[in-house]
């Protein structure tokens, strides 16, 4: 293999190149790793959630940033939003398969974090 950490298409197969800029695995990469899309996985693992709900679970975001992140994570197909008939609609979001995948090591990785940090002294 060639030094450096980017291989060529022929090298790598089927596998982007994610150091390049128009690499469209890059953008998931971004909009798992952004302020909000972390917390919108790690929110959404243990079960489905409806907007509100998980507007509730995530505290400090706001209903934009929520909407934009949860619009990225759809698009990319890690969450799924199902909407209900009513009124007003009723929206719920959960992860799909390929959202479970890549959740699994960020739960992981605040596991260990979690334990890791000294015992919280009361305010």
């Amino acid at each position: 293999m060639k030094e450096g950490a980017q291989l060529t298409q022929a090298e790598a197969g089927n596998r982007y190149e994610v150091f390049h800029t128009d690499c469209p695995a890059r953008d998931v990469v971004d909009h798992v790793t952004s302020r909000w899309g972390i917390w919108v996985l790690i929110s959404l693992r243990s079960n489905d959630l409806r907007f509100h709900e998980l507007r509730e679970s995530i505290h400090g975001i706001s209903e934009k940033m929520l909407a934009q992140t949860l619009r990225a994570l759809v698009q990319d197909g890690l969450v799924w939003r199902e909407v209900e008939p009513t009124t007003p609609p009723q929206v719920t979001y959960g992860l799909s398969e390929f959202g479970q995948e890549v959740s699994e090591p960020l739960t992981d990785l605040f596991n260990r974090i979690t334990q890791r940090l000294p015992p919280r002294t009361p305010r």
